[in-house]
């Protein structure tokens, strides 16, 4: 309820939520406290940020902020703070070292410096003379392991205020919650012995009054907000599983690979499996090549592929119905294998992977929102955060990923502010 009135320029911009958002951070702000912001994938956690930095600036306050994302989303940033807030100069840390130390020089002029995880564990030494009005991280799942150079890196960093946003804080453990919180507010949830003693143990093993004390100790520091809750107006969710069925030549490559790994496994000892556990993930990972096309485990296989087949399938139906489609992979060998089959038969389309140089991502988002291309091919890691791409309203999973927060984090590409149609997403299983 703190009276904080957003920047004149943006009180038309943010919606209501986001408003609350920005006075949240104020709030926190004034309290000399930090704090995630958690919201769903697509409600604008940029611009809540870029909001309260620029009533700061306005206020008054006129030294640099530090925002650390992944590398793919630095350009993202920039390109937010130039869209929401001109007013605020912002430096992206990029090219060689040589180019970065360069751009240390204007940090005196700017009122946002963006980097990556990567160039600010590299450059750290660098960063040690300035100090930092707020350091913000995105996608802060990224130091969710507190021992890794990265954690170590963002830590160092002398900032008065710190926040983290993230649509996913704990993913596997509650570890991860902790290492955020020691960036935040270290001492907050004690050392991270006593954190395990304290709370983590007991809720894994049922605790429901200890997980109701930790949430209890956070709550004011974590704001979340799910879309079915802040956003009427954005268009439905239809999510459907599709099963292609392996036959064939593929389907005995499959059993034949199963039957082998479940003789291996059957026949090792205790300390053999306990040797072997890489090897038996790899013969997993092939399993799972296999579902999707043998050439990614065969390159001479020139057979059936079921997958495929239904994911062209999907495409097809999308194409003429003159909607666009997003199709995202773990494997960017089976994107080329999916763009292939779509080059065959003159389908037009992007391809977006780790490989992409940053202002090419941006090119192609841009380019496949404006234009008639009806294809997107897309990495699940290097694309499943930080894109904005309403212009599709079909998602296609090409192979399920392990972590289910990271497959909803990329359907949510498209499923976010600005989409005006329903977003059908089309999970595709080999049975």
């Amino acid at each position: 309820d703190s009276e904080y009135p957003p920047p004149l320029s943006l009180q038309k911009t943010l919606r209501k939520y986001q408003r609350d958002g920005y006075r949240w951070l104020r709030t926190l702000d004034g309290y000399g406290m930090g704090g995630i912001l958690a919201d769903d994938m697509g409600l604008g956690k940029t611009v809540q940020v870029l909001s309260y930095l620029l009533a700061m600036k306005e206020g008054g306050q006129q030294l640099p902020s530090l925002i650390v994302c992944p590398a793919s989303l630095v350009l993202n940033w920039q390109e937010e703070c130039q869209k929401f807030t001109p007013q605020l100069q912002s430096v992206a840390m990029d090219g060689d070292a040589a180019h970065r130390a360069a751009l240390v020089d204007g940090w005196a002029q700017a009122d946002l410096v963006i980097t990556s995880y990567d160039l600010l564990r590299r450059d750290i030494e660098g960063y040690a003379p300035t100090e930092f009005w707020c350091e913000v991280l995105d996608e802060a799942q990224y130091i969710k392991n507190h021992e890794t150079l990265s954690a170590r890196a963002v830590k160092a960093v002398t900032a008065r205020h710190r926040f983290a946003l993230t649509g996913t804080p704990i993913e596997n453990r509650l570890s991860e919650l902790w290492s955020i919180f020691d960036y935040l507010m270290p001492g907050l949830l004690g050392g991270y012995d006593r954190f395990r003693e304290r709370y983590e143990d007991p809720i894994l093993a049922g605790d429901a009054d200890c997980a109701n004390r930790l949430r209890a100790a956070i709550g004011p520091f974590v704001l979340r907000r799910l879309k079915r809750d802040v956003l009427s107006d954005l268009p439905d969710k239809l999510e459907q599983v599709v099963y292609a069925q392996l036959e064939g030549e593929q389907r005995q490559l499959y059993n034949a690979h199963e039957q082998a790994l479940r003789l291996s496994l059957t026949s090792q000892t205790d300390q053999e499996f306990t040797r072997g556990k890489l090897q038996v993930l790899a013969e997993l990972m092939r399993l799972r090549q296999l579902c999707c096309d043998p050439r990614l485990v065969y390159e001479d296989y020139d057979g059936p592929s079921a997958k495929l087949d239904t994911i062209f399938s999907l495409v097809e139906r999308v194409v003429d119905a003159q909607a666009k489609v997003l199709v995202f992979s773990q494997f960017t060998s089976y994107l080329d294998l999916i763009a292939q089959r779509l080059d065959a038969h003159g389908v037009a389309h992007y391809m977006l992977t780790g490989a992409t140089p940053k202002k090419r991502r941006l090119q192609l988002v841009d380019s496949f929102n404006q234009d008639d291309t009806p294809v997107f091919l897309i990495s699940l890691k290097a694309g499943g955060t930080g894109l904005n791409l309403t212009g599709a309203s079909v998602v296609v999973h090409a192979d399920p990923w392990w972590n289910a927060a990271a497959q909803n984090q990329a359907t949510d590409r498209a499923h976010r502010i600005g989409q005006t149609r329903e977003v059908t997403v089309y999970k595709v299983i080999a049975r």
